[in-house]
């Protein structure tokens, strides 16, 4: 069983209009999402802006109200506040978010900020509440003196350390990390980063990363979904994704990764002038009468994509047709 299973998730924001101020249409930020996390994996999800990386997310955790489908952890729906509170949810799955500085509250002290879940949830002696403190601050590589500073003194790399020790601070079993280092330079990152899979090692943490840099993702991920206006367009293993893409967007986002071996950088960028005239060619194959991507196929154990409906039959065929054989 999987630590969490997300399931024909949706978030639809009502649009009203008319004399009456009744709802004329939906913007559908999510559309029908469903995976799953299983135990101390990083899973990945793709997407550029706007895609609803991040309101999945906070439909997960419970930051923004879902319109239909279910999050499952221990066998309930979490998306039921009750749900939630019998479970410990809240306690049990933690949040680092993209823009450190605001996640952190610029009147508090780093010491009042990493013990605020402690003291929520815990409830800890001071002396006990402290040394728990100045251990997260070592994990993240901090020094002890960071207890008594604000968070404009700091950094963003140093800040968004901070989001990860106190996001860790309740040794939870899923962080859902949103674009954690999208921010930073690139030295920074590779510090989050490492930081970020040395305390999984440690605590056996599972995590949930958002980012739209397909190069951070596949160093982080095992297993990742491809999103897109709301609906995930493909999702299977690495290997599926990064040597075997099949949706035209994903070959995109594939494409806009950069090149650092500069004895190739025409050959990379005319395939990607290629991907590019192909994708405006052939996109409206890929997408319904409401531009949105069709629902996934499989196409192998642990690949499907979101294929136009002729080629998604075929490979329903072939998938029945080798199913029947083993």
């Amino acid at each position: 069983m999987s630590l969490i299973e997300i399931n024909n998730l949706k978030v639809h924001y009502p649009i009203r209009g008319g004399f009456w101020n009744r709802i004329v249409d939906n913007v559908k930020a999510v559309d029908g999402v469903t995976f799953n996390i299983e135990e101390g994996e990083t899973y990945g999800l793709v997407g550029e802006s706007g895609s609803g990386k991040s309101t999945t997310a906070k439909a997960i955790i419970g930051l923004e109200k879902a319109t239909s489908g279910t999050v499952t952890y221990k066998g309930k729906n979490v998306i039921e506040a009750e749900n939630r509170r019998r479970l410990n949810y809240n306690h049990d799955v933690q949040m680092i978010f993209q823009d450190s500085l605001s996640s952190l509250n610029p009147r508090k002290r780093i010491e009042d900020i990493i013990a605020e879940p402690l003291r929520n949830f815990e409830h800890l002696s001071k002396d006990a509440e402290k040394l728990r403190v100045l251990q997260l601050l070592d994990i993240v590589g901090l020094d002890p003196d960071a207890l008594y500073k604000y968070p404009h003194q700091f950094s963003g790399g140093q800040r968004q350390r901070i989001g990860v020790a106190r996001a860790v601070a309740t040794h939870p079993r899923l962080i859902i990390a949103d674009e954690p280092v999208s921010a930073l330079d690139l030295s920074v990152q590779a510090q989050v980063l490492n930081f970020m899979k040395k305390i999984q090692r440690e605590f056996g943490i599972s995590y949930l990363f958002i980012s739209h840099d397909l190069g951070v993702v596949r160093h982080m991920c095992k297993n990742i979904a491809i999103m897109n206006r709301g609906r995930i367009v493909e999702m299977g293993s690495r290997e599926d994704i990064y040597s075997h893409p099949m949706h035209i967007y994903t070959k995109r986002l594939l494409a806009a990764i950069p090149e650092t071996n500069v004895t190739h950088r025409e050959e990379h960028r005319q395939n990607r002038l290629k991907i590019e005239r192909v994708y405006q060619e052939q996109h409206q194959k890929y997408y319904d009468k409401e531009n949105m991507a069709f629902p996934l196929t499989k196409v192998s154990l642990t690949h499907s994509v979101a294929l136009p409906p002729d080629e998604a039959r075929q490979y329903r065929q072939k998938m029945n047709d080798e199913g029947a054989t083993i």
